[in-house]
């Protein structure tokens, strides 16, 4: 749990306790009101900000389930800072969430993988209290075979006092996230949301346009055996890893595999049903390839909300302090049984 510095408003005095019980078909809205009840400061800007992704998910949601449609299949030909190929939707996603969230108030900086320097707001706009930092379309190369593929997010309260956001806002401790989240675009839109008091998921509605809660307080179990990994690659990982792997394979132990190759579909797989994922660092990747801001960082929160643990090979990820935008890491995510012994291996 982040130390009450971190959380997103100190509570106010004789403030209720949090609802403790929540049934499914609760709006999202309801939700955060009643779970940030007792913090005023919290309940203005940062619903506003949760009203904003959400209003972004909706029209990337409904962009990916046209996109044969809408001309959004494939690759625009260009590279993105991360020396990837641009998809269409990759290009969709990133404009849709900044003009979405640019405009609200909330924010004095947005940070998207796709960009190669944080994001001002533009001077137009009035500046808040929250940096948002996206990965917009994690896994968006599978959007062509309708793969799962999501947004994921973290949110932190600045320390800079007023006006546009500077360097110190954002590269800071993971331990600073405030809240956290993805969306998932797959057979249902999902948005997996934590702000430092467990982890919730809601889903949504196309009828009506809401989000409601159909996940309730997600943990993830300490010892489900499912690991997820690109096992094609394990002549390039650390043989210490490798005989880890290798060990799975005794039917007796009962491990099963289970790989989607979507970043944010394989954790939200392994968060609701139990589950480790591997990306360790490679020959070609020394320090991993996972982004540490956008995409291990906000998984690693929701990991350990949820009573799970999330390292890169040393130690936790949270403890990580965010060097530049773009640094990369290995991410070893998910029950902390698996973690731990994943750990242990790569410590010996």
């Amino acid at each position: 749990m982040p130390s009450p510095a971190h959380t997103l408003a100190p509570p106010s005095p004789g403030a209720p306790p949090i609802a403790p019980q929540f049934e499914e078909g609760t709006t999202l809205d309801r939700f955060l009101l009643e779970t940030l009840r007792g913090y005023p400061e919290a309940t203005g800007q940062f619903v506003t900000l949760v009203n904003q992704v959400t209003l972004a998910a909706k029209l990337v949601s409904a962009r990916v389930n046209r996109a044969g449609l809408a001309g959004m299949f494939g690759a625009t030909g260009t590279m993105n800072i991360q020396g990837e190929y641009v998809q269409k939707m990759d290009v969709y996603a990133n404009e849709t969430f900044k003009r979405a969230l640019e405009h609200a108030g909330v924010l004095c900086m947005i940070i998207s993988e796709e960009e190669d320097d944080a994001i001002p707001i533009p001077p137009q706009f009035p500046t808040g209290k929250y940096v948002f930092a996206m990965d917009p379309l994690d896994g968006s190369s599978n959007i062509d075979t309708n793969a799962s593929i999501g947004t994921i997010f973290a949110v932190f309260r600045r320390m800079s006092e007023s006006g546009q956001g500077q360097p110190q806002d954002v590269l800071r401790s993971g331990r600073d996230i405030v809240a956290a989240g993805y969306i998932v675009y797959g057979a249902g839109t999902v948005l997996v949301l934590s702000t430092g008091r467990g982890v919730h998921g809601f889903t949504l509605d196309p009828t009506v346009g809401e989000f409601f809660l159909s996940h309730h307080d997600i943990r993830l179990t300490p010892d489900t055996r499912t690991y997820s990994c690109n096992e094609a690659y394990t002549g390039t990982w650390d043989p210490r890893l490798v005989g880890w792997l290798a060990g799975t394979k005794d039917p007796a132990l009962g491990w099963s595999a289970r790989y989607i190759g979507s970043l944010v579909g394989d954790f939200h797989r392994n968060l609701v049903k139990g589950g480790v994922f591997l990306y360790p660092p490679s020959k070609k990747a020394p320090n991993g390839k996972l982004r540490l801001l956008y995409e291990a960082f906000p998984l690693a929160f929701l990991a350990e909300q949820a009573g799970g643990a999330a390292t890169d090979g040393v130690g936790p990820i949270l403890d990580r302090t965010l060097a530049s935008l773009h640094e990369r890491t290995p991410l070893y995510i998910g029950n902390k049984n698996a973690v731990d012994a994943i750990t242990r291996v790569l410590s010996t």
